[in-house]
């Protein structure tokens, strides 16, 4: 399934991260992925495939269109999930070697 800007749009705010970000990780200029998600521009499918990806690690699943809805995009963790996963990302201390 390929994502359209306002998915790219939906996707990018639901895993909260800045449209910097996104368009560093996959290779793309953020004019572009600002014009994208306007809907004023193409990047080309494998732009929209390696931002889909990009989306996809951050946490962003994409749902395809059916015969009775629409496409949409969602998170994959629950929100007790994040608060989880933040508060173990968190441990741990500075980083150090490992003697065992």
């Amino acid at each position: 399934m390929q994502i359209s800007g306002k998915l790219a749009r939906a996707a990018r705010a639901l895993v909260e991260w800045p449209r910097d970000h996104v368009a560093r990780l996959a290779g793309i200029d953020m004019p572009m992925l600002a014009d994208f998600e306007a809907g004023r521009a193409d990047p080309g499918d494998d732009a929209k495939a390696r931002l889909r990806l990009v989306l996809e690690q951050g946490g962003a699943v994409f749902l395809p269109e059916d015969g009775e809805q629409g496409a949409g995009v969602r998170l994959k963790f629950t929100a007790r999930d994040v608060r989880a996963l933040n508060r173990m990302e968190g441990e741990g201390g500075p980083v150090g070697t490992d003697d065992v």
